[in-house]
């Protein structure tokens, strides 16, 4: 769907996955992509087959082409490219965004003392390929994060963007962006786990991936529909606290590398059961001195 207000032209800073799938939908929403910038040649090549933009080895370069710039460079080297960038070309009635999810517009600082409004707009998603970030862009939340006078264009690009904007304050950012690593690294982490411990048993990879992911699907389906106390199945939330122990003595026998994990990731369950209602106060205490045990 295109833009009905003028399209805005913008340079992409940072031609990884990331910012070149946000380049490719702001192209399809109706804006204009003038430049792109990366250190890479290979990523400004690699950026051309998506973007009908002019790649730059220098960031200024490529901003001093737009009225919006676009930082998507990794989050330790946003300070320094916008520095870069302000010291080398005019920013003064600009609008300079980065895509951090921690970072706060400290990053930006340069660009808004040479005159630019900043703002910070981060996807809450997850991207292993350009093809499969322009494929989940659309319908995500970004935290939205911006000066007074951008608040409400950085909302609309976040819309044109067919995303969902939600406000952030620079306080609540490391909070925000710690949530989503569990949600989506952390659960790659746990997942890894879960295979390593079906492969000790004599799964192969794949197997075991077979056989667990079903599992994930629906736990996951089962709190969109419910919310996490409801969809807590399991001995925890039964109360059987033999089972607990059953699987206790096994992971210090076998995994004692997983057991500490277990028992903490147990603890967060046995509060989710008082909250469901399964579990009462004596047997969360027994359960809770168990996985106490586990932890030492």
């Amino acid at each position: 769907m295109k833009r009905k207000k003028p399209p805005l032209t913008f340079a992409v800073v940072g031609a990884g996955m990331v910012g070149t799938a946000i380049g490719f939908l702001l192209g399809k929403a109706g804006h204009h992509v003038a430049a792109v910038a990366d250190c890479s040649a290979a990523h400004r090549k690699r950026a051309a087959s998506y973007l009908r933009a002019p790649g730059f080895p220098h960031p200024a370069q490529a901003a001093a082409l737009a009225d919006c710039v676009l930082i998507t460079t990794p989050d330790d080297r946003i300070a320094s490219v916008c520095a870069e960038i302000a010291a080398r070309t005019g920013l003064k009635g600009k609008n300079v965004f980065h895509m951090s999810g921690a970072g706060g517009l400290d990053l930006l600082a340069p660009a808004a003392r040479a005159g630019a409004l900043t703002a910070s707009i981060h996807p809450l998603q997850s991207f292993s390929s350009i093809d499969g970030a322009i494929a989940s862009i659309p319908g995500s939340y970004f935290g939205v994060t911006a000066d007074a006078g951008v608040k409400r264009l950085a909302a609309d690009i976040v819309r044109d963007l067919q995303g969902i904007p939600i406000p952030i304050s620079a306080a609540q950012k490391p909070l925000y962006h710690a949530a989503a690593c569990i949600a989506s690294n952390y659960l790659v982490s746990l997942l890894s786990v879960v295979e390593s411990i079906y492969m000790s048993i004599g799964f192969s990879e794949k197997d075991a991936r077979r056989a667990y992911l079903p599992l994930v699907y629906g736990s996951l389906k089962n709190i969109e529909n419910q919310g996490c106390p409801n969809a807590l199945t399991g001995p925890i939330a039964r109360g059987d606290s033999g089972t607990v122990q059953k699987h206790i003595d096994a992971m210090a026998r076998h995994l004692p590398d997983f057991a500490s994990m277990y028992a903490h990731m147990g603890a967060v369950a046995v509060k989710l059961a008082r909250e469901k209602g399964t579990l009462s106060a004596a047997q969360a205490k027994e359960i809770l001195g168990m996985l106490k045990g586990a932890k030492s």
